[in-house]
């Protein structure tokens, strides 16, 4: 795969006890570092005004002026130091390019990965939530959509992304489909949340119960996530990649396998060839650093033509039930 990576992105320090460390990407690239095929670029930094087609300019400049002044806890989660501005500006670019490789051709194991942080997906237009400043999926999103003319979202991460959610809410030129825990952090994304005005239909949320494994995430991706897409028909499949839904992760309760996130890759690169749409990764959470580098290192392998062990374990009638349920919520009277 081709991993876009910055340094900058390392100088985000958040403290010797924060979650969301610089050592997140530090033990991703040492796994990689024992994997073949694996290529990184520099892609440039996003300008302010790239961030601001999906953030009010009011609250960029906050972000901008905060980071001037010291930082701080922005909130109680989500901590800035002067550095922040320019590794939020970097994570943003990587993802864009991330974003623009897949468009021009970039496959098999030419994949675009983005490894930025600080991560993204909680970052809302005008607000820095759950140790996001700004939406690097979504930034991605919108300049893919100067060049295409639909953009589809599978957000895996344990936690749902509220601010991808929010941004393109009433909006019929993206689809997203966020699995997620159910009642954990933010305490969003409920299944008859499906999108308003000319985004009808265009949000498809997963709160699946605490401990879904590989089994469950599989089914919904084959009874749900694969059909919506599949009827949305999109120019390009971005996947917001958390890991920590990881069954080692220490901030969750799910136990999807290092496997599991494999064989979600090869369901996603499998429905990216029968859209015909190219695909990209953008790094999400992941706290647990070996879960989080194996997990990564797996969607390489896969890339690089590894086939994952499929689950032999049968759903569980609580995932089944969840999932029925945002089919039909979805399609309903289809």
């Amino acid at each position: 795969m081709k991993f876009g990576y910055r340094e900058d992105c390392l100088a985000h320090d958040t403290g010797p006890r924060h979650p969301e460390s610089p050592d997140r990407l530090r033990a991703i690239r040492r796994a990689l570092s024992r994997e073949h095929g694996v290529e990184y670029v520099s892609p440039e930094s996003v300008a302010p005004d790239v961030v601001s087609t999906v953030h009010d300019s009011g609250y960029v400049e906050r972000v901008r002026e905060f980071c001037a002044d010291g930082g701080g806890q922005w909130d109680a989660d989500t901590v800035a130091v002067p550095d922040t501005w320019d590794a939020a500006l970097a994570s943003a670019g990587t993802a864009v390019w991330a974003a623009d490789a897949a468009l021009d051709g970039a496959s098999g194991r030419e994949t675009p990965f983005s490894l930025g942080r600080p991560p993204g997906h909680h970052a809302v237009a005008d607000d820095a939530m759950g140790f996001c400043f700004f939406n690097n999926a979504a930034i991605a999103t919108e300049t893919a959509l100067e060049r295409v003319d639909r953009v589809a979202i599978i957000d895996w991460d344990v936690h749902h992304g509220n601010g991808i959610h929010d941004i393109f809410y009433d909006r019929g030129d993206v689809l997203y489909a966020s699995l997620h825990e159910q009642g954990l952090y933010p305490g969003t994304g409920a299944i008859e949340e499906t999108g308003a005005g000319e985004g009808t239909d265009r949000t498809l949320n997963l709160p699946l119960p605490p401990g879904s494994d590989d089994a469950v995430y599989l089914y919904a991706f084959e009874a749900a996530i694969a059909p919506a897409f599949e009827r949305f028909d999109p120019d390009l499949l971005l996947v917001s990649a958390g890991f920590d839904a990881h069954e080692r992760d220490p901030i969750s309760r799910m136990r999807v396998s290092t496997e599991g996130f494999g064989a979600l890759t090869a369901r996603c690169r499998s429905l990216a060839d029968r859209l015909d749409a190219p695909l990209a990764f953008v790094l999400e959470g992941g706290y647990g650093l070996e879960s989080l580098s194996d997990g990564v290192r797996m969607i390489n392998d896969v890339c690089d033509g590894r086939e994952p062990v499929e689950p032999d374990e049968p759903v569980s009638e609580s995932g089944r039930s969840v999932v029925d349920a945002a089919h039909e919520q979805l399609f309903d009277g289809d």
